[in-house]
């Protein structure tokens, strides 16, 4: 990671609705993705770089994330702090239906780094429409994580394997998938 430009922090949907882990499938993987997003977040703190927390506005009306539930506040281990831009969508792309684009275009961002609940939702969505933009996307594998999903077939799929191969699927493609130790390493070395 080179340029000049700062790089933004986008922390997608660490809402605390997605602890209700049998709503979601009842397995998760990662465990420590919110302790790594954290790490992060407070790299990006200590540095002055852009910050923008993107909160899900499920319009299920069953989803732990409806607007005004428990459930849709942020979770407090990255609870935004009075200065950081909050973003609010009903889709899974943290690009449509907001001005994240806008605000970001207007700092001149031209990198973006993600961390964030699910890796195969609205982390792979925003990963990738932020590639298609043309930002020099990163995804931070670590910082991120999956539920157990059912097919159409009826055959489960376990968190980690769907987690492994949503991340194969965007790095190189869509963004460069990076752990967080290594992240922070490499920023260090430009900031």
């Amino acid at each position: 990671m080179n340029s000049a430009s700062k790089p933004a922090l986008l922390l997608i949907d660490i809402q605390k609705g997605l602890d209700d882990i049998d709503y979601y499938g009842g397995h998760r993987n990662n465990l420590q993705a919110e302790s790594n997003a954290r790490k992060v977040l407070d790299f990006w703190r200590n540095n002055k770089l852009p910050i923008f927390h993107v909160k899900h506005n499920s319009t299920n009306p069953n989803s732990p994330l409806v607007k005004g539930k428990i459930g849709n506040e942020f979770k407090d281990i990255v609870k935004p702090l009075a200065n950081e831009a909050i973003i609010e969508k009903e889709v899974n792309s943290a690009f449509i239906g907001t001005d994240l684009q806008q605000k970001m275009d207007k700092l001149g961002i031209e990198k973006v780094v993600i961390v964030g609940l699910t890796t195969d939702h609205c982390v792979s969505s925003s990963a990738r429409m932020a590639g298609n933009l043309g930002y020099d996307t990163f995804l931070v594998g670590d910082a991120t994580a999956a539920f157990d999903k059912v097919g159409p077939n009826g055959t489960k799929y376990k968190a980690e394997m769907i987690h492994e191969i949503e991340l194969a699927s965007i790095h190189n493609e869509f963004a460069t998938v990076i752990a967080s130790d290594d992240l922070l390493i490499s920023l260090k070395e430009i900031l």
